[in-house]
C-alpha cells in the first residue's frame, strides 16, 4: 500500500497528524512505507495536487477528496461528522481510506 503524507512546515498540526496516520496504520496491521513529502511552493502544491498540510494519499487518493483545484502550500482544514473544524484529519477518515485501499470496504471515493 503507497501512503504519501504531504505537509508544509508552517502548519502547526503536521506533526500530530502524522502520528495519527501511523497509529492508525498500526492499528489496521498495515506497514507501509509512508512518503513524507514536505511542500514549500506553490508550482509544488500544484503539481502534486496539494491542497494544504496536511494531506493524506492512500494509493494516490486524497482520503478527504476535494473538487477545489486551489492548490496553495498552506494550512487545511477537516470537517468533522458533528460539523466542527479540526485542523487534522479525524482517524476514521484515515481508517476508511485505509480500509477501502485493503479492500475491506466498499470504495468511499465512488465506483
Amino acid at each position: 500500500m503507497k501512503v504519501r503524507f504531504l505537509y508544509s512546515e508552517d502548519c502547526p498540526s503536521h506533526q500530530e497528524a502524522l502520528q495519527r496516520l501511523r497509529s492508525v496504520l498500526q492499528e489496521e496491521g498495515v506497514e507501509p512505507d509512508v512518503e513524507i513529502v514536505r511542500v514549500d511552493t506553490f508550482e509544488q502544491a500544484q503539481r502534486e495536487r496539494y491542497h494544504g498540510s496536511p494531506t493524506i494519499m492512500v494509493e494516490g487518493r486524497d482520503i478527504c477528496p476535494v473538487e477545489d483545484t486551489h492548490f496553495a502550500p498552506s494550512c487545511r482544514a477537516y470537517v468533522l461528522e458533528d460539523g466542527r473544524i479540526s485542523p487534522l484529519p479525524p482517524a476514521d477518515m484515515i481508517r476508511k481510506a485505509i480500509r477501502a485501499s485493503k479492500g475491506n470496504l466498499k470504495n468511499p471515493y465512488g465506483p
